[in-house]
């Protein structure tokens, strides 16, 4: 079930949204568009999806004369306890939304202390998170989550992951050998979805994107029950679509 690689996805062109905010914002009565991509040297095509994004997630406005402001969400970008919840709950309506476009739980991911955890996510009736019926610390090598972490980490931090976290069997489907477990991880595509075909739990299937900001280590998956398997390919496209408004949310 390969995917075909998108060498633009979102994730990538994280940091050139952050310019565009900062553009805008040093601009308090607005600034036109053409403005903007002179500050920022963003080609016009590029810019104007970024700002279609900015708008729908509430980072940015268009008033009146068609010139672009700071945006609601703007109290993201300030300190303290205040910014802490307006981000889990700007993140956790953004996980809401994207649970249902792709009709499947969706969970953000990061590594903290050399451990896997899931900081938040959204499932529902209709979209079942997964059963966790081994620690996500114990099993990077077998789901989608832990090996799209993984393959953020140099040799050395796999190894002493792996030194801490034994590779076990969790079903028939599950890659054992380290050597084979660590080529796959170094062939694996940055801007291709990782996958778990049934390697962590039989009868669930999940994909993972890459969450990049900064030198945090982070990624965005959903899981499926196997019998929406042939839902797979197209839901973990627009989860590697959907991920710039997450990214963003991370970076500042």
């Amino acid at each position: 079930m390969a995917l075909k690689p998108e060498p633009t996805a979102p994730f990538h062109s994280v940091h050139y949204v952050l310019r565009v905010l900062e553009a805008i914002s040093k601009h308090g009565g607005g600034v036109t568009d053409i403005q903007i991509a002179r500050e920022t040297g963003l080609p016009p095509a590029h810019l104007t999806s970024m700002l279609l994004m900015l708008r729908r997630e509430g980072y940015v406005e268009q008033v009146a004369d068609g010139a672009y402001v700071i945006g609601d969400s703007s109290v993201l970008l300030g300190s303290g306890a205040a910014r802490q919840q307006a981000l889990e709950t700007k993140l956790q309506s953004t996980l809401m939304s994207l649970r249902d476009s792709v009709g499947a739980a969706v969970y953000i991911s990061r590594y903290i202390d050399g451990e896997v955890k899931i900081t938040q996510y959204a499932d529902g009736p209709r979209a079942p998170k997964v059963n966790e019926w081994v620690d996500f610390k114990s099993a990077a090598h077998a789901s989608a989550v832990g090996k799209c972490l993984l393959t953020q980490l140099d040799q050395n931090g796999r190894r002493d992951h792996l030194s801490r976290h034994k590779i076990a069997r969790l079903t028939s489907r599950t890659i054992t050998n380290e050597r084979v477990l660590f080529s796959k991880l170094d062939s694996q595509p940055a801007t291709v979805p990782v996958l778990d075909l049934q390697e962590y739990a039989v009868g669930t299937v999940c994909a993972a994107v890459p969450l990049t900001a900064g030198s945090a280590v982070g990624c965005l998956a959903l899981s499926l029950p196997i019998e929406h398997a042939h839902r797979l390919r197209a839901a973990a496209e627009t989860l590697n679509r959907r991920a710039a408004p997450v990214v963003l949310s991370l970076a500042i």
